[in-house]
């Protein structure tokens, strides 16, 4: 016996649900790709991609995920040989630290664990002994969505200028662009970097990346670069080589009618959806806590990020709740990776997500641990109804 109907929602940190909207800007032929209406398409893109990076810099679109995005940063500003500091928070830094090295930077990580973000005097401390600047680059994530940890940003932007170091600064926004505040330009980051596939509610298969003035003279001197990342290549005469190739135009479709969406609704009013959303879940998860079995992976409530909780189950199986909540209510949870794996699961809250879609997931979680017997706190969602009602005035 099931209680679901019709087609499951995601409550993962990507792919997330995407607006039917989107979907329906994708179902239309394909356009000439030598137009001018493909090459108005591409411009009005790249314009409001550096808007919501936030910089006077210039951005780019992939043909990628987010992986490819990193590919696409470290080889655009590094040398074999540079070295890089990756700054520890969770799964994600660390990866991309590892595509690092497999290209041949010298990569150092400066440890953090997976319940904390990064301290950023911890930052500087490190780059002021750092004398002869040889380190080139510092990689970080806003919200690592494996570890649900949300990094200050601006903190460490104003940690690295502390220490005088030159190094560039390199942020990952995948799980972040969209859903809360970025400012590349006033928090010092030179190259940031994103995906079409949370925040931006498009399918997967865009990778975004923004480059200011400092990146682009590493850039004139980097090594590292190929023909199909290479900025200099992207910024040839030919609308083509905007893409290296042909463009992923339905794709672009989609990705115009989502940022038609944010503008429609305002990016502030977004970020307070998300903001409003994220404590919504966090009131609940902290309810389910009493029964001393699920809790946050991230201690500081300060360090839970808006548009994904990591919730940790000890003592009981956290894939049994998944299942449970699929196959029996239709509800697909993100499930525990890296360090996390079978100890967690996750619930994301970015991107297409509203009141309804979260109370729901809430509610559909609360039955699952009734129905598998897992101790908790009673009233998680009732919480979360709690908060919203005291907080979305009539």
């Amino acid at each position: 016996m099931t209680v679901r109907a019709g087609r499951e929602f995601l409550a993962i940190p990507g792919p997330t649900t995407m607006p039917d909207q989107v979907l329906q800007a994708m179902h239309r032929p394909a356009l000439d790709i030598y137009s001018s209406e493909m090459v108005e398409l591409t411009e009005s893109l790249l314009r409001d991609l550096s808007k919501l990076f936030a910089t006077q810099g210039k951005s780019y679109i992939y043909i990628s995920n987010g992986h490819g995005a990193w590919e696409a940063t470290l080889s655009n500003v590094l040398s074999r040989g540079d070295k890089v500091l990756v700054l520890e928070s969770g799964r994600f830094a660390i990866g991309w630290g590892m595509a690092a090295a497999a290209m041949g930077a010298d990569v150092e990580v400066l440890k953090g664990d997976w319940r904390r973000a990064i301290r950023p005097a911890e930052v500087e401390e490190r780059l002021r002994r750092d004398k002869d600047h040889t380190i080139k680059a510092i990689l970080a994530v806003q919200v690592d969505t494996a570890s649900g940890a949300y990094n200050d940003i601006e903190a460490i932007g104003r940690a690295i200028k502390a220490a005088g170091h030159p190094a560039l600064f390199m942020v990952d926004t995948v799980a972040s662009l969209g859903c809360m505040p970025f400012e590349m330009d006033k928090w010092y980051v030179d190259v940031a970097m994103s995906g079409s596939q949370k925040g931006l509610m498009t399918p997967p298969g865009l990778g975004f990346v923004a480059a200011n003035d400092r990146a682009w003279d590493a850039h004139k001197k980097a090594d590292l670069r190929t023909p199909y990342w290479d900025w200099t290549e992207r910024e040839g005469s030919e609308h083509y080589r905007k893409y290296a190739g042909t463009a992923p135009v339905h794709l672009l479709f989609a990705l115009r009618e989502a940022i038609n969406m944010l503008h429609a609704e305002g990016l502030e009013n977004a970020f307070e959806r998300h903001r409003l959303l994220g404590e919504a879940v966090r009131r609940a998860v902290a309810v389910w806590g009493e029964g001393q079995v699920l809790g946050f992976n991230i201690a500081e409530p300060a360090e839970r990020s808006n548009t994904v909780t990591t919730v940790t189950a000890m003592g009981a199986d956290p894939a049994a709740i998944q299942r449970y909540a699929k196959e029996k209510c239709g509800v697909v949870l993100g499930t525990g990776i890296g360090d996390l794996q079978g100890q967690a699961f996750r619930i994301a809250h970015m991107g297409h997500v509203n009141a309804p879609m979260i109370l729901g997931t809430l509610g559909v979680i609360e039955v699952a641990l009734t129905a598998l017997n897992i101790p908790h706190g009673k009233a998680g969602a009732d919480a979360a109804i709690q908060w919203l009602g005291e907080n979305v005035k009539a």
